[in-house]
């Protein structure tokens, strides 16, 4: 075999183990870009269950269905069928789109009980819509937990002073273990031109903390506002000094040096 066949031959195994490689690498990416993406069925809720009401009953009233979702955003412990729990219970209402998961469910009776992690308490505040993330948040959500504030210092005299108005995150992430009935209050603002009165529905919802979170979130419910973020999967959250007035109007504290 002459030189030139030779060198021919060893160019074309060349060229060939080239392009695998370039299939094998270009697979690869592919199978990296789709990894959790494929979908997967999940058992899911149409309609609202109530706490107490059985498995049986709502799967008869057409509660259940199955659903597919990206195997990212499947929950762990998400079922497929009813067969699990079939005999049970809803622990707590369950609300359309939820998955289901069998920790959600158990023995007739048990249903008062909040499901409280062991390492953890149970606190509720009471919040507006709007910082209830509108509705959004339900039992299993989590969420971030930010407090507002106009404090006063109190001097050695017994007098007082006025601190900055603040915003910042008081809790990172703590999860939602109850959502009680929402009632309608009524709030008075003093106008110009007299008050005017608005009707603001308010709900109650119960969180798992520790005691550390338990002492903040009290706190700063008794002397200040709170509002939640929904939390998901991907959200980032940091601990930093907030916002103050300075913050959002620097033009008012210009050249006055404060």
């Amino acid at each position: 075999m002459g030189r030139r066949s030779i060198l021919l031959m060893a160019a074309l195994f060349i060229a060939a183990l080239g392009t695998a490689m370039i299939v094998m690498y270009v697979q690869g990416i592919d199978a990296r870009a789709t990894e959790g993406q494929e979908l997967v069925e999940v058992l899911t809720v149409t309609d609202t269950i109530d706490a107490g009401e059985s498995v049986k009953d709502a799967q008869s009233a057409g509660k259940f269905e199955t659903a597919e979702v990206v195997r990212d955003d499947m929950v762990d412990g998400a079922l497929t069928s009813t067969n699990s729990i079939t005999n049970d219970v809803a622990l707590g209402a369950i609300y359309p789109g939820e998955q289901i998961i069998s920790k959600k469910f158990g023995a007739a009776g048990s249903e008062a009980a909040l499901n409280i992690p062991d390492d953890k308490l149970a606190i509720s505040v009471d919040l507006t819509d709007p910082a209830r993330v509108a509705g959004f948040v339900i039992p299993g959500s989590e969420v971030a937990i930010f407090a507002s504030g106009d404090p006063e210092a109190i001097k050695a005299d017994g007098s007082t002073q006025k601190l900055s108005t603040y915003t910042r995150l008081l809790v990172s992430k703590v999860q939602v273990i109850g959502v009680g009935t929402t009632t309608i209050t009524s709030k008075t603002t003093k106008t110009k031109d007299g008050q005017t009165t608005e009707e603001i529905p308010r709900t109650i919802l119960t969180l798992a903390v520790d005691q550390e979170q338990a002492e903040k979130l009290i706190f700063a419910d008794r002397n200040g506002d709170l509002a939640f973020a929904l939390l998901s999967e991907k959200s980032k959250v940091k601990d930093g000094p907030g916002v103050v007035v300075r913050d959002i109007m620097p033009e008012v504290f210009a050249g006055i040096g404060q």
